[in-house]
């Protein structure tokens, strides 16, 4: 038997074949058009391979996340991205532009992982500042300024920045990104050094981003925000993509599936768990001998669930794990 054998046309695993309740779900396919599109990314730094041989696509409102350990390629790969960095080779576009065409970049918004404000600014004249750089009409800008900062909960608006928590700064730097209204974001380490409060809030910002069809693209070396916000995610170590696409093919392809088997009976290798016997499983189709087993014992399966590995158990499995495996420090190996 296998998983073919036993799949609803909603796209669902009935697992009643086994005698219990339960269903294994699988994610559907929603296809959107292509924002970003990289090929054969490449970039070198005298002889220093930074990155090499990267090629991914972003669809437009999707939410693309970069992990990777330090020097890994993350940040250079994003400044090639907002043509800040000319790649070596490979080509990288950007809603149909070329990243280093100058009329991209009005359309992009960028978020460096370290953003210097002017400290002796406030928050409100210097986003009017940057909406004056785009060409922003001011009533335009002002409604829009105003809109970013109550979205962000922002508060004290007229004070100086220098003035500000690092918290805050972050969020006007984030602002400063909107400004533009641009359809694609790009952002390196948006929660840089914030507490888990500010964190918690600029991950959800970002969904809210995707939610209104922006298209984002960001670093982070916290594996669990990447996993709670990103639809689809890009894994780098030593300048190469060692595994990308939807959070689910990744686990697929690269985790260690296990299927619970709850019998209510005991069986050998089971545990006693909430007053049913569990054993767990490795392989897909060792659930149909747990139920001949539970059946000639004289019980049955009642329910069947499938436990995989972390996004972060995959990455140290992909990436290593060395000294700082969750890339919790600044990415200051990458030139």
């Amino acid at each position: 038997m296998n998983a073919h054998e036993s799949t609803r046309s909603d796209g669902t695993i009935d697992a009643s074949r086994w005698g219990g309740p339960g269903v294994f779900t699988t994610a559907p396919s929603n296809p959107a058009p292509t924002m970003i599109e990289v090929e054969a990314l490449r970039k070198e730094y005298g002889g220093f391979v930074a990155v090499t041989g990267s090629t991914f696509t972003v669809a437009a409102g999707e939410v693309f996340g970069i992990v990777g350990p330090n020097g890994a390629g993350k940040t250079t790969t994003l400044k090639m991205l907002a043509g800040l960095l000319e790649p070596t080779d490979g080509t990288a576009t950007v809603a149909g532009l070329d990243a280093d065409d100058p009329e991209m970049r009005r359309n992009l918004g960028f978020l460096p992982e370290e953003s210097p404000l002017y400290e002796e600014m406030t928050a409100r004249s210097y986003l009017s500042f940057f909406a004056d750089l785009y060409d922003v009409p001011r009533d335009t800008a002002r409604e829009r300024i105003e809109e970013s900062l109550d979205r962000l909960e922002l508060d004290h608006r007229d004070r100086k920045i220098g003035d500000m928590s690092k918290g805050m700064t972050r969020k006007v730097a984030i602002a400063r990104a909107l400004v533009n209204d641009p359809d694609v974001l790009i952002f390196d380490e948006p929660a840089s050094g914030l507490d888990p409060r500010t964190t918690n809030y600029i991950n959800d910002f970002v969904g809210e981003l995707a939610e209104q069809g922006k298209t984002v693209v960001f670093s982070a070396h916290n594996l669990y925000h990447v996993e709670d916000v990103c639809d689809r995610v890009a894994i780098m170590n030593e300048g190469e993509i060692v595994a990308r696409g939807t959070l689910d093919a990744i686990r697929d392809e690269h985790g260690r599936s296990a299927y619970h088997v709850y019998t209510d009976v005991e069986l050998e290798g089971s545990v006693r768990e909430n007053g049913r016997y569990k054993r767990v499983v490795s392989a897909f189709d060792d659930i149909e001998d747990v139920r001949a087993a539970a059946d000639a014992a004289g019980g049955q399966v009642l329910d069947v669930r499938t436990e995989g590995s972390s996004l972060e158990e995959i990455f140290l499995d992909l990436a290593g794990d060395g000294d700082d495996p969750l890339g919790t420090e600044t990415e200051g190996a990458e030139p």
